[in-house]
């Protein structure tokens, strides 16, 4: 697969994943792992990204002793899988092109 088409889908997937609550890197990695393997390096990688485009934001929570870092989607991040849902109909369209069976071939 195309590394900047598979990097999106994955930026889009951690998106996904604290689209509805707050989270901690182990905890989206276990919330991602029945659709996607992701190792904890590319996923520091990419949370780090979407901080740095202002698609998520950071908290430290103390928990058990230790501080937890969580993850928030911002405005941007909510935009940003509104878009891909939108992007997606184009790219189910392209794919369905590619895989068409050519009629005209067949005999």
């Amino acid at each position: 697969m195309d590394i900047q088409l598979k990097r999106g889908l994955l930026d889009i997937c951690v998106l996904a994943a604290i689209r509805d609550q707050d989270s901690y890197g182990y905890q989206i990695i276990k919330d991602m792992k029945p659709y996607i393997e992701l190792s904890e390096s590319t996923l520091y990688t990419i949370l780090k990204r979407l901080e740095i485009a202002q698609m998520l934001t950071v908290h430290t929570v103390e928990h058990n002793g230790r501080l937890r870092k969580y993850y928030h989607i911002t405005a941007l991040g909510r935009d940003r899988i509104r878009e891909f849902k939108e992007e997606w109909n184009e790219i189910l369209s392209i794919y369905q092109f590619v895989t068409k069976e050519d009629t005209h071939e067949k005999t």
